[in-house]
């Protein structure tokens, strides 16, 4: 049974790195949490070090960048790990082929930008549907329109046999009141449609690769029981870090506060109530990261 907290700083000794949700952990979109960013500043200045693993669909550069334009300090974490990075590896493998259809908005553009850490990468060249090789996707085109407004699409895509890379495993996310559609929407409407779909960010293995190759890349050698996963996601932080056999601290005043009766901290029936149904088990549980 999960263990509820008060603060990161009750179990934080315990660990030497976090692997931290973006969205919903440390900011909600549109402006950062002060707590949080005070409880990672405190976690770093003790000798911690901070990898923000996120389900973006952006490079780590971009992420970067939205960081510091809604005003998360820089000294709140170390280095970043987006799925769009691992994502993009694969895009330029070639694994969805040559010439793709690709569902996203304008923003999502750089993630056709060169890639440096893949030899001889594939020339992407973006197709309508008829012309595609695979299915390359970012995310809705609107993000507030039933992910079923796809269906035509994606029965032609279906009966052509385009796998889909998704770049976004998340359903939804909670940008400032209003809730989005993410891109892993689409894709498990393409996959329960009885196509294929690939996916790279949380829970699926390739994102905590990345994220353990960034702290090897900073000299650090963490083994996994040294790290602490924290995220709202119940499917993807908390499943993700159960398939990684790593600990966790759910946020359960993220994507389930309702669900968890959370306002500073969850009421712990309704926690556990949901955690049964959802056939999860994270190590900790906070209201907020704070």
């Amino acid at each position: 049974m999960t263990q509820i907290i008060q603060s990161l700083s009750d179990i934080s000794a315990r660990y030497d790195a976090l692997f931290v949700d973006l969205w919903g952990c440390v900011h909600d979109g549109l402006k950062p949490f002060p707590s949080a960013v005070k409880a990672l500043q405190a976690y770093r200045a003790q000798g911690g070090t901070v990898v923000l693993v996120t389900n973006s669909p952006r490079p780590r550069l971009a992420v970067e960048a939205q960081l510091g334009e809604i005003g998360v300090a820089r000294d709140a974490w170390d280095v970043v790990a987006t799925s769009g990075d691992s994502a993009r590896a694969a895009m330029f493998r070639g694994v969805v082929g040559q010439k793709v259809y690709v569902m996203g908005q304008e923003h999502d553009a750089p993630f056709f930008d060169e890639i440096s850490v893949v030899e001889d990468p594939v020339e992407i060249i973006k197709t309508p549907l008829d012309q595609a090789d695979g299915i390359v996707c970012l995310g809705p085109e609107d993000p507030y329109a039933d992910p079923d407004v796809n269906r035509p699409d994606f029965l032609y895509a279906t009966q052509k046999g385009l796998k889909l890379l998704c770049a976004n495993p998340d359903i939804v996310v909670d940008r400032g009141d209003k809730r989005e559609w993410c891109a892993g929407a689409l894709a498990k409407l393409y996959t329960d449609m009885g196509g294929e779909s690939l996916y790279f960010g949380k829970p699926h293995p390739p994102i905590y690769d990345l994220a353990r190759r960034r702290l090897v890349a900073m000299g650090k050698d963490v083994p996994d029981a040294s790290i602490l996963a924290i995220g709202d996601g119940i499917l993807t932080d908390i499943k993700g870090a159960m398939g990684e056999d790593i600990d966790s601290l759910f946020i359960s005043g993220g994507l389930a506060a309702v669900e968890t009766k959370t306002s500073h901290d969850p009421e712990e029936d309704a926690l556990t109530a949901y955690l049964q149904k959802e056939m999860s088990n994270p190590t900790f549980t906070i209201g907020h990261l704070r």
